[in-house]
């Protein structure tokens, strides 16, 4: 079964050593996203519904808010995934140009082949957090590292970011999804369905579907899931709160649909999760 060997986070965002021998499904994230792969069977995931393959001469690159699977091969070995969320903000600190990381084309590519030097810098920092989970400043001195050598290997970040301009290039919102946005993000848990959040900002469900999309890039139930997600990995981190007690704030009135959901997103169970984030301050 799937769970997660270790969780580091902070302000660079998080970073999970996964080990997986189960699928994930189709979801996305608010922030770049970068996995390599640090032992076991080779793998793919599916980005954008493009096979992006992880082996031990590349990375899958995802962009923010890209919707993508792992698709995990039942008859092959688990893979020891080291899977990186990097919040913009954090990196604007190395170069002000890498804010515009949560941008939509931030990663030219799905899949990159990766250097010596990138590989033996995904292993340092997989090895630090199993062998040493309470050094924290080593952790983000060696993630540092290798985002700086990812993104100069990846992104074109010396020219004017094309982000800013696809940003800009998109241009205003339509107010009705506006409207669903904040709605979702202020009470993920509290959504009926889209039929009625299509109906509550004045559209059909097929108009709410595609000018959803067309404005954010993703679907509005993925959108919905990132929310749900992102708040739950904060809950089950930092909380104290029981697993199904989190699970009805967010919607789930089965605690067993919860840790579904959870496991199906994240890659491990709630309660994996919380022990293995917890382990620095246990030590």
């Amino acid at each position: 079964m799937s769970d997660a060997l270790r969780i580091a986070r902070g302000p660079f965002g998080r970073v999970a050593l996964l080990d997986m021998d189960r699928p994930l499904v189709r979801h996305a994230h608010p922030h770049c996203h970068v996995l390599l792969k640090v032992e076991g069977a080779d793998t793919q995931f599916l980005v954008r519904d493009r096979i992006a393959h992880l082996t031990d001469e590349s990375a899958v690159l995802v962009n923010a808010w890209e919707p993508h699977a792992y698709d995990h091969d039942p008859t092959r070995p688990k893979t020891v995934i080291l899977a990186l969320y990097i919040e913009p903000h954090w990196l604007g600190h190395f170069r002000a140009n890498w804010a515009a990381s949560n941008a939509p084309d931030f990663f030219e590519e799905t899949v990159g082949a990766i250097t010596p030097g990138i590989r033996r810098m995904a292993g340092l920092l997989a090895g630090a957090m199993v062998h040493a989970p309470d050094e924290t400043a080593m952790h983000e001195e060696l993630l540092g590292r290798l985002m700086i050598a990812l993104i100069e290997r990846f992104t074109a970040w010396k020219a004017l970011p094309h982000s800013i301009r696809s940003l800009a290039d998109r241009g205003m919102m339509d107010y009705r999804i506006r409207k669903a946005v904040r709605r979702i993000e202020a009470v993920p848990g509290e959504i009926p369905g889209m039929n009625e959040l299509a109906r509550d900002v004045g559209l059909s469900r097929a108009h709410f579907f595609r000018l959803f999309e067309s404005n954010m890039g993703v679907s509005p139930r993925i959108y919905l899931n990132v929310q749900r997600l992102e708040r739950a990995v904060e809950l089950v981190a930092e909380g104290d709160e029981t697993f199904a007690a989190i699970g009805e704030r967010l919607g789930f009135s089965v605690p067993a649909h919860f840790s579904r959901f959870f496991h199906d997103h994240a890659g491990s169970s709630p309660s994996v999760f919380r022990k293995v984030t917890r382990l620095n301050a246990e030590i």
